[in-house]
């Protein structure tokens, strides 16, 4: 039992490590290549995890060996984009200035009936209404609006905008950002006396707190227990 545990572990700990290697990008954004050696370096961690007669590094050496060559995929793409197009493929264009391009439909295996659907999920209901659709290499589709189909944005009336940046996380739970702080210029003092300018004493007190980029400070108290929500 003991044995079983640790090795899960240690294999857990390890699909970890080697996922967040390989990148942030969640399921549906990985190139078809990566997400072969996601689904293999799970199916090689359940099995070291199952058979505790084959010793444990028979399970981690080939984990480590397709993160290698996840990571040597990856370069070698980046270095040269005949060789990312091979391995990864290209964008293929299925609508062109509000015609379906059959061919490349066809080619795709991609059903008229799944791309009214995509574009339905994207809040486009009229193939005329479309420049581009794209299906990109890690099978998303990207859709680009006629011009006259896109929503206003201050630009096109002509209208001048603030900067927004993110704001900054000061305060979570209670416990005080101090990295966030520094970069805002401010300490922990500045940030309890704006807290007791509304009546809160104790930054513990409060359940988040942030800065916007103008200067603006928000923050919500906790609530006190056996308070009604």
């Amino acid at each position: 039992m003991l044995i079983s545990f640790v090795r899960t572990a240690i294999l857990y700990l390890l699909v970890i490590i080697v996922m967040r290697i390989m990148g942030k990008r969640q399921i549906g954004e990985l190139q078809p290549f990566e997400l072969v050696i996601a689904i293999m370096i799970s199916d090689l961690a359940s099995v070291a995890m199952q058979n505790t007669g084959v010793p444990l590094v028979n399970g981690i050496i080939p984990i480590l060996t397709l993160l290698v060559a996840q990571l040597l995929f990856s370069y070698i793409g980046l270095k040269s984009a005949k060789t990312r197009a091979i391995i990864s493929g290209r964008p293929t264009v299925l609508i062109e200035n509000g015609k379906l391009k059959e061919q490349a439909l066809k080619k795709e295996m991609f059903t008229i009936n799944e791309l009214l659907e995509q574009l339905r999920i994207k809040n486009i209901s009229n193939i005329s209404d479309v420049e581009f659709a794209i299906l990109e290499t890690n099978g998303q589709l990207s859709v680009i609006p006629k011009s006259q189909k896109r929503p206003l944005n201050p630009e096109d009336l002509n209208i001048q905008t603030e900067y927004e940046g993110l704001p900054l996380d000061l305060i979570v739970d209670g416990n005080v950002n101090t990295a966030n702080l520094k970069t805002a210029n401010l300490d922990e003092k500045w940030l309890s006396d704006e807290l007791k300018k509304f009546g809160v004493e104790n930054i513990k007190d409060v359940l988040f707190a942030s800065l916007d980029s103008s200067g603006n400070l928000y923050f919500q108290v906790k609530e006190k227990k056996g308070e009604d929500n």
